[in-house]
């Protein structure tokens, strides 16, 4: 090239075979840098169609082949608009027809031509073809690189329109051992949907993704799974819902029904993928697993996933930590405490102490009164540490003085729980001088000083809960009742109560109803204490007819659960 440009004299080793036989050598960038030394000078318009009649004369290259190298070289330059006018003066749309015949009736033969091979001027070599895709993937490339996005994505999809064309039943083997035909495919199909992406066009992102998978296009173990957790990322977090097209719901009863189904089941074959160490342990997969059975309410196969993971990706601490918060949002509090109960044994002694887990451990403890001694030693850990922040300092009190509370309440002996309760009061007083604004701390200590029988900081710590909930919470009008009818002002806290049945939910209606009931029985009310029962067992009655109502509900979930196991086991 440099001779033919610099008007040098350029002679072939071997006389060309037919017009298009030295497309087939690999003319890269570097190759090209390499014979021309520094070729500083940027083509001018009327400099492109001068290089490129040289570059036709003396390589024996056509027209279009010519503009392919020039306009791959200004790319890597970096001359992005220059290499989208050369490209531009392509005929992609005229020479797609022979691109999809070349590429079948490579197919067809299956071997490379031999020196023999007769070969029609009018053929397309699958090196040009190649070529000539590598110029559509670089025009894409540089439109979305000049801000024209969309035009790129446009650019990229005629890539694989044309060889979809020519091979509908996906990628043969073999067939990119001679030329980069494979290659330029490949990268067409992790870039379209990517454009699309950025162009805004969800649907056609999501299209896009699921057309590189529902074919065999040889993709490598590693290419593959970026595309299906691609795939299921922009499912899960994109706010687009786009249900499979007709042609790909073949797996009957098991076809995903919505973006979260789909997101999950390829979700599930990437850690399958994980655990037989087809591909490497990605974080990023376990995270959109995790999102995504959550979301569902899936907890349990979650906690089976983490199970699942190979030794080494979680220490030992963070795996049961996990675990732990798998099984207590599916309301196994007792299998929650076991795996807690490990992270603070004897085998990790010697490690750093794991705050979240002790944290987590002393607020389970501190919501069942037969846990409270172990909660206490939870969160004394977490206190002894001297790496908690304010606020993990703050809720550790919390907690404490909650579980110091409930072991007092079931104390036998007087001293014992008089010494627990001093201390329930403390911590609970501590952690509200850091915490506050927290209204569940303020309803622990007016709960916990109603016990103990200080009435006037129950009643103060009630109201300021009732303040902060903007009195929506009826157990916080319970309390305030039963703080002012132990001060026997029995009319008032039925006022109270009357006030909470206009702002409380169903359930909470029941109790209010049931504690008013007790407020006029103890103000010698019988009569009204009977109209009283019977609203509430009208309202029980009227809550049995809701419950056989909700059971449609619930056979709905129990089928989402059974699609989740279905994808799990046969995918």
């Amino acid at each position: 090239m440099l001779c033919a440009c610099s008007g040098e004299q350029f002679k072939f080793e071997d006389a060309p075979r037919s017009p298009e036989s030295l497309a087939t050598r690999d003319f890269s960038a570097s190759g090209l840098s390499s014979r021309t030394g520094d070729w500083e000078s940027k083509f001018e318009d009327t400099q492109v169609d001068e290089a490129e009649s040289t570059l036709r004369d003396a390589l024996s290259l056509n027209y279009e082949e010519a503009r392919a190298l020039l306009g791959r070289l200004e790319y890597q330059r970096g001359n992005f608009d220059a290499a989208f006018q050369v490209f531009h003066g392509i005929d992609i749309r005229g020479l797609t027809p022979r691109m999809t015949k070349a590429i079948v009736e490579r197919t067809w033969q299956r071997k490379p031509r031999t020196k023999g091979d007769i070969i029609s001027t009018q053929e397309m070599s699958m090196h040009s073809v190649s070529l000539l895709l590598e110029a559509i993937l670089l025009k894409a490339k540089s439109l979305d690189e000049l801000g024209r996005t969309r035009e790129a994505a446009n650019e990229c999809k005629t890539i694989l329109d044309t060889v979809e064309s020519a091979l509908p039943n996906g990628m043969p083997e073999g067939i990119g051992e001679d030329c980069k035909l494979q290659e330029m495919f490949h990268k067409a199909l992790e870039l379209l949907p990517k454009l699309w992406t950025k162009a805004g066009c969800l649907d056609e992102s999501i299209a896009a993704y699921r057309r590189a998978l529902v074919r065999p296009w040889n993709l490598d173990p590693r290419r593959l799974a970026s595309v299906q957790k691609d795939l299921a990322a922009i499912l899960l977090y994109g706010g687009v819902e786009t249900s499979l097209p007709p042609q790909l719901q073949v797996w009957g009863a098991t076809t995903p029904k919505n973006n979260i189904e789909e997101a999950i089941l390829l979700l599930f074959i990437l850690m399958r993928k994980v655990a037989s160490r087809e591909i490497d342990w990605d974080p990023e997969i376990m995270d959109h697993l995790a999102y995504a059975l959550t979301i569902s309410g899936q907890f349990e196969f979650l906690a089976e996933y983490v199970e699942q993971a190979l030794p080494g990706v979680y220490n030992r601490a963070e795996r049961w930590y996990f675990l732990a918060l798998c099984y207590s949002a599916a309301g196994q509090n007792e299998a929650t405490l076991n795996l807690l109960k490990k992270v603070s044994g004897c085998s990790e002694a010697k490690h750093k102490p794991h705050l979240p887990s002790f944290l987590l451990g002393a607020k389970l403890c501190s919501q069942d009164p037969k846990h409270a001694h172990e909660g206490i030693n939870f969160a004394r850990k977490v206190i002894s540490s001297h790496d908690q922040t304010k606020h993990f300092m703050g809720e550790t009190h919390k907690f404490l003085g909650i579980c110091y509370g409930n072991a007092a309440r079931a104390c036998v002996l007087d001293s014992e729980r008089v010494a627990l309760q001093t201390d329930s009061l403390n911590s609970l007083n501590q952690a509200s001088l850091i915490g506050h604004k927290d209204p569940e701390l303020i309803f622990s200590l007016a709960l916990e000083n109603a016990v103990q029988r200080n009435l006037d900081a129950a009643f103060s710590n009630a109201i300021m809960y009732s303040d902060m909930v903007a009195g929506s919470s009826g157990r916080g009008w319970k309390l305030l009742a039963l703080v002012v009818s132990a001060e026997q002002r029995f009319k008032d806290a039925e006022t109270i109560v009357d006030l909470a049945l206009d702002e409380a939910g169903r359930i909470d209606q029941l109790e209010l109803l049931r504690l008013k009931a007790v407020l006029q029985i103890a103000q010698e009310q019988p009569k009204q204490a009977i109209e009283t029962y019977r609203i509430l067992l009208a309202l029980i009655q009227a809550q049995r007819e809701f419950q056989a109502k909700k059971f449609h509900s619930e056979v709905c979930i129990n089928t989402i659960q059974f699609r989740v196991y279905c994808f799990k086991q046969f995918h």
